[in-house]
């Protein structure tokens, strides 16, 4: 959700983050967040067929939550290192 939010959109942007989350863990996180209603896919290659994720409203939602909870960790947990995107009051999520 995390990557997402920040505007990385395909497959390749997504296993490209940080963490270095395996692949077969990336894309059974990107179809359960489908079957979710969280996200929606749409190709954008024909061969081979590549896809874009974008956030759904509920997606969009969730950011917001997500965004509450970064900021209580911040107050409440040493260490909390509040991402960017969710430091300004009032800033509305992608």
């Amino acid at each position: 959700m995390r990557d997402l939010l920040r505007g990385r959109d395909t497959y390749g942007k997504l296993a490209a983050s940080d963490e270095g989350i395996p692949t077969n863990i990336l894309a059974d996180r990107l179809k359960k967040m489908e079957e979710a209603g969280l996200i929606e896919a749409e190709p954008y290659q024909e061969r081979p067929v590549r896809w874009r994720y974008a956030l759904t409203e509920k997606g969009k939602d969730l950011g917001h939550v997500l965004a509450s909870l970064a900021k209580w960790g911040k107050k409440h947990v040493k260490g909390t290192v509040v991402p960017p995107e969710f430091r300004k009051e009032g800033r509305r999520l992608p």
